[in-house]
């Protein structure tokens, strides 16, 4: 699966009770599905995953995949502290056709800080064994970043496609691709290079011309005569192979320029939930060679970052802002203060998609 591009972190809505909002969250993923992101993710640390009950985290796999515009690769963060749960929500996600699944540092070995820990190799490389989707790793700054040597080793799996950092300095992004350059794996791509998702795959298998029953059309009549239609037939899937190293998204708001332009090949900043288009300008400018732009854009996103991700609570009020649905964070997060929502309002006025 390709990696490329801008991927948005999902925010979960919850109505003012705490019940989830899942209208509310279709409807956000189907204006997300508008924009020129390449890729959304489900249940990332912006969705407050571990605030939600396992009937509710299917709940919330199954409203966004199937919300979700069929060319947008979905990434489904599913860990979980056991390998066992952790592949049954894998199996889910395959079910429901996500292209890929991110797993972070399970909360039972977050004080695991070496690369030679055999509990934290064996937790990923046994899920990447048994996982019927390719593997995303994610090594958040929060909780427990993955050690770089434990990165590289991993990076070697033929199940495992890549890595989403949050907190990767350029350094660090140069050193995972320099020790895994050898590294190369064909995917499916669009004739334009775009990513081919399991969407598209099953769109267009599974679209045979169907003829409408001329008994259906003249129930009323019997002896009319009525013209059987046949449904259009869904335009093949042209797809072609393209050769990816291991690939690594950067998730550092602050730091996007720096980390494509350390190699990596996209990004997934949490921002890019109340503010899409600016994290999207930012890559495109890059794209271009258009460096001084990009380096503009990219200050404007540090300015909104100190202020829309102080909290899940100040991030949502800014997607409010926005124009998609915020709420309140699940208790105990708790909503911006007034003073908080004055200045957000402020900064969000520059980042209006």
């Amino acid at each position: 699966m390709l990696l490329e591009g801008l991927h948005i972190p999902l925010t979960t809505a919850f109505h003012p009770d705490g019940r989830l909002n899942l209208p509310k969250l279709a409807a956000n993923v189907a204006r997300y599905s508008k924009s020129p992101a390449s890729g959304l993710i489900v249940l990332g640390p912006s969705g407050e995953p571990t605030l939600l009950s396992d009937e509710e985290t299917r709940d919330v796999l199954r409203t966004a995949a199937e919300a979700a515009a069929p060319e947008k690769v979905m990434l489904a963060a599913v860990s979980r502290d056991s390998v066992r749960v952790t592949l049954a929500l894998a199996g889910l996600a395959a079910e429901l056709l996500y292209d890929a699944i991110l797993v972070g540092v399970p909360s039972i070995l977050a004080s695991v800080s070496t690369a030679e820990s055999r509990e934290l190799l064996l937790y990923f490389q046994s899920v990447a064994d048994r996982s019927p989707l390719p593997v995303v790793l994610y090594s958040d700054s929060c909780l427990c970043r993955i050690p770089l040597e434990a990165v590289v080793e991993l990076a070697g799996h033929p199940n495992i496609l890549g890595v989403l950092d949050d907190a990767a300095r350029p350094a660090e992004i140069e050193a995972i691709l320099r020790r895994s350059v050898a590294i190369q794996r064909e995917v499916s791509v669009t004739p334009v290079f775009r990513a081919v998702t399991a969407r598209m795959k099953v769109a267009a298998g599974h679209a045979p011309a169907s003829i409408v029953s001329a008994d259906s059309l003249t129930a009323s009549q019997a002896t009319a005569t009525a013209l059987a239609e046949a449904t259009p037939k869904q335009p093949p899937l042209r797809t072609r192979t393209k050769s990816v190293g291991f690939q690594v998204l950067t998730g550092n708001t602050r730091a996007v320029l720096d980390g494509l332009r350390s190699g990596a090949t996209g990004t997934a900043p949490a921002l890019a939930a109340c503010a899409p288009q600016a994290c999207y300008e930012v890559l495109a400018a890059w794209k271009d060679d258009d460096q001084p732009l990009a380096e503009e854009k990219q200050a404007r996103l540090v300015e909104a970052a100190q202020l829309c991700e102080a909290g899940i609570g100040s991030l949502k009020y800014a997607c409010e802002l926005n124009g998609y649905f915020g709420g309140r964070p699940r208790l105990p997060l708790l909503p911006p203060t007034g003073s908080q929502r004055a200045a957000l309002e402020l900064v969000m006025k520059q980042l209006r998609n």
